[in-house]
């Protein structure tokens, strides 16, 4: 079926819409880090790339990337569009370049930068995610800075 708006108008229609994160990837995030009683993050810190989670005392951020919208390396977890493929290769190509940026410039301000595929959040993998995370953040010193020590999550 035909787009009943120009290019232009669907454009700006498209521009005005705001996403919200992906909300149930986050949500199993949250449930992983609480049941393996990995404490200290925060959600919604204005940090460079809007890291999904951040433990500031360590100095860690979690992201928890989509596996379509971030081109996750497994095909069958990220199958292309078939429609307007040129399209999508160039928007999500963009996405993955955005990430690599937002990692080194978060690694350059001493940052260490985990990133987790929504599909390991699988139940058979998230055993291994959550000791991945946890083994970052023991490795990492505690900053001390005047703030809440061992602040955990309410």
């Amino acid at each position: 079926m035909p787009d009943v708006f120009t290019r232009a108008k669907r454009s700006l229609v498209m521009s005005r819409i705001r996403g919200e994160g992906n909300r149930t990837t986050e949500l199993q995030m949250m449930a992983l880090l609480r049941s393996h009683r990995i404490r200290g993050w925060r959600r919604g810190q204005r940090l460079f790339g809007k890291p999904d989670f951040v433990f500031r005392q360590e100095r860690v951020v979690l992201f928890v990337d989509g596996c379509f919208w971030h081109g996750c390396p497994k095909p069958k977890h990220a199958p292309p569009p078939k429609s307007r493929a040129e399209w999508w290769a160039a928007k999500l190509g963009r996405n993955k370049m955005r990430d690599q940026e937002v990692t080194v410039a978060l690694r350059s301000r001493r940052w260490l930068v985990i990133r987790v595929w929504e599909c390991d959040l699988a139940p058979q993998t998230c055993n291994k995610i959550a000791q991945k995370i946890a083994r970052a953040l023991a490795s990492r010193p505690r900053r001390v800075d005047g703030r809440r020590h061992g602040a955990g999550n309410r």
